[in-house]
């Protein structure tokens, strides 16, 4: 039985496309459909200089061929790397809902997205504050969990959020203490069930500095955090913390544990795309579906020069491939 995984291209004027039309560098133990304009992909292979061979994805195709497949969403306008087109946006909805219709379906084992611009898809009309909200929405989960994986296979980092797309002075009213329990219960969950972590150990990050110092720079840290921890340990989770986020990423802890829990966005992502920028993966937890993304965004200014096009590094993408197609077969084993 042969995979098949769905690649939306991103923002058509940025490095998604850029970057997708590199997959054909590698031959893949998957059958990979990339979803977007295929006459873009054709441009952007151009302009790299690919010998790349696109053509159209059917259902009942086998697949295989030296060319790459695509699933293809016509853009409104034409694209110009580099330049944010909010005409363009309903094309790129289009692409995240058909590979999520294909995931559901059962069409694709999973699906990887290449990085979107959340600004020019507001300016269009619709509300996006990320693929994560997104497709939680398009899904009805009940709780969804963004996780950055990187680093060597031997210290593989796991790095989840508790909040995501908030700006700083909205966190501490969004972390309460049921939340964080059901943040908990589906990051330990997925460990075990996606990732074949039998008892996963987990740290959680205060959201203070020195986790609150003892109620002196905070509280919520003895309000809210740590009788979440407790109520999950209660239930039979191998669960720590509050820990000081710069005590949680230091060597030791890491090592005795398989996922650390942040409370916000940019209090772990830095410590993850410091030890694997280029290779780090983004995880959504709690889907129905296996979706696996990039750890960067559309980088506009390196889509608009074609020479530094052509050295964008592909890496990350590769990794959430690869990432995607290791869990597609996890969970075609169990």
């Amino acid at each position: 039985m042969r995979l098949t995984i769905a690649v939306t291209i991103g923002e058509p004027a940025g490095i998604g496309p850029d970057l997708c039309v590199r997959l054909a560098e590698k031959r893949w133990p998957a059958r990979l459909v990339l979803v977007g304009d295929i006459e873009l992909l054709r441009e952007r292979a151009r302009r790299l200089g690919a010998g790349v061979q696109f053509i159209p994805y059917s259902l009942g195709g086998a697949g295989g061929s030296v060319a790459l497949e695509v699933a293809h969403f016509p853009l409104a306008a034409p694209a110009v790397p580099g330049k944010l087109d909010p005409a363009n946006a309903k094309a790129v909805i289009a692409t995240l809902d058909a590979a999520l219709t294909g995931c559901t379906s059962g069409e694709f084992s999973a699906m990887v997205t290449a990085p979107v611009q959340k600004s020019v898809l507001n300016y269009a009309g619709f509300t996006f504050t990320g693929h994560t909200e997104f497709l939680a929405e398009r899904t009805g989960a009940d709780r969804v969990v963004m996780m950055l994986v990187g680093g060597p296979r031997e210290r593989i980092l796991r790095v989840a959020l508790a909040t995501t797309h908030l700006p700083l002075a909205s966190v501490p009213a969004a972390i309460n203490q049921a939340d964080l329990e059901d943040i908990l219960r589906v990051v330990a969950g997925d460990l075990t069930s996606k990732f074949a972590i039998e008892k996963p150990r987990i740290a959680v990050c205060g959201l203070n500095p020195h986790a609150g110092e003892g109620g002196f720079l905070g509280r919520e840290e003895m309000d809210i955090i740590a009788p979440a921890i407790k109520a999950v340990r209660a239930a039979g989770l191998d669960v720590r913390g509050p820990l000081p986020a710069d005590t949680a990423f230091v060597p030791r802890v890491l090592e005795q544990v398989d996922c650390v829990v942040a409370m916000y966005h940019d209090q772990g992502l830095p410590v993850l795309k410091h030890a694997s920028f280029g290779q780090g993966v983004n995880v959504t937890l709690g889907l129905p579906i296996l979706r696996t993304s990039v750890d960067h965004g559309t980088a506009l200014d390196l889509a608009e020069d074609a020479a530094k096009a052509r050295q964008a590094d592909p890496g990350s993408l590769f990794a959430a491939v690869e990432l995607a197609i290791d869990l597609a077969w996890r969970a075609l084993k169990r």
